[in-house]
């Protein structure tokens, strides 16, 4: 019979957790505590072509874990592109390219595990376990399924509702510390954190609390032509998109023609969102400051200003788009690579099931298998 989850356990078990040899780091402008060997984990969708606000907010985070991570764990997740209408026929193309977009931008095999979440049988059933301590009323209250679900009423999918227990076990399949994401993936780190407590608290000692790692620039890139929209594959327009592999003369028109606002003052506003988007952009290009950027361009007027972002991005992007033009037509390395890093990922994460499973009551006693 399971216990019913205390809150005193949870707050007792979480300050114990905090307390194993953590040292406080700073990362996205949020006081954090991490382990001096740090286990990353995240996950991209393969759903189309990825853009600029995947590039700076999650991409180059991944590439930079490479240096960090014991291991690095990176998933292209294809099991959650089922959560909404598809392409069954597209999909495996979407895998190849998001994988060559990857590997474009500087992830190496040998420095990281990137591999397809199908392959992985572990998550699954992780999932329908760690269902049992997740609660119902979180999961209505997650964002991403009201918003998906309201633009898709004919068929509101179980697997969307459920799409956020099977992130949880994407991370919590490798005891990860850091997730690497954007601003808005903050609530279901959230939801990660509390399930794993509970399942602690239910259980006992098994699973690791992560911590987010949201990037002090460029988390949340928002839409050329829409700037109170966050850049989106899906729901942006194409001229509202920057692509990794757009051509050089592409990005130049796309911010040229991006939505500024009235006036022509180079600064950040609530009342000029279009501008406040580009500065962040060419910041977060930078690795600047917003406001060395405002002080760069005061006085200048928009057009020299976008002008200007055109030109960065596009060579921030130029040896990625070459690169990706390199690796994209050989299907059989990128699943070579794929399969190779599935074996090292289900290394990790069938002790953390097995362990699991134990914990839970579920399959035969360990002693009765001698």
């Amino acid at each position: 019979m399971l216990h019913q989850y205390d809150r005193r356990a949870r707050s007792q078990r979480a300050r114990r957790y905090a307390r194993r040899s953590y040292a406080p780091a700073h990362a996205g402008g949020l006081l954090r505590t991490i382990p001096a060997r740090v286990r990353i984990f995240s996950g991209i969708q393969p759903t189309g072509r990825k853009h600029l606000g995947n590039y700076l907010g999650a991409i180059r985070q991944y590439v930079e874990g490479q240096d960090r991570g014991d291991p690095a764990i990176y998933c292209i997740v294809d099991l959650h592109a089922t959560s909404v209408a598809y392409d069954p026929r597209a999909l495996p193309d979407y895998v190849y390219d998001t994988t060559a977009m990857l590997l474009a931008a500087g992830l190496e095999p040998e420095r990281c595990v990137l591999f397809r979440q199908s392959d992985v049988r572990e998550h699954t059933e992780l999932c329908w376990l760690l269902s049992a301590v997740a609660a119902y009323g979180d999961l209505t209250r997650m964002h991403q399924f009201k918003d998906k679900s309201e633009r898709d009423r004919e068929l509101v999918r179980t697997s969307l509702f459920l799409y956020p227990v099977l992130m949880v076990a994407d991370v919590l399949a490798y005891r990860a510390h850091e997730v690497p994401v954007g601003e808005d993936q903050r609530q279901h780190v959230e939801l990660m954190r509390d399930i794993a407590l509970r399942f602690n608290a239910t259980f006992g000692e098994t699973l690791v609390v992560p911590e987010h790692r949201i990037p002090a620039l460029g988390a949340r890139i928002m839409d050329l032509q829409q700037p109170d929209r966050k850049m989106s594959t899906t729901a942006s327009e194409q001229r509202g998109l920057v692509y990794i592999d757009d051509e050089q003369r592409a990005i130049h028109k796309k911010l040229k023609s991006a939505v500024t606002d009235s006036g022509s003052e180079v600064r950040r506003a609530p009342d000029k969102p279009g501008v406040s988007n580009l500065i962040d952009v060419l910041a977060a290009v930078r690795g600047a400051a917003p406001e060395t950027i405002e002080e760069e361009f005061a006085g200048g007027g928009y057009g020299a200003f976008k002008t200007a972002v055109g030109e960065e991005v596009a060579e921030l992007l130029r040896p990625v788009r070459e690169r990706y033009a390199e690796l994209r037509p050989d299907e059989a390395a990128l699943e070579q690579a794929l399969a190779a890093g599935a074996q090292r990922a289900r290394a990790i994460a069938s002790h953390t099931l097995a362990d699991v499973r134990t914990a839970m009551g579920i399959g035969p006693r360990a002693s009765s298998l001698h």
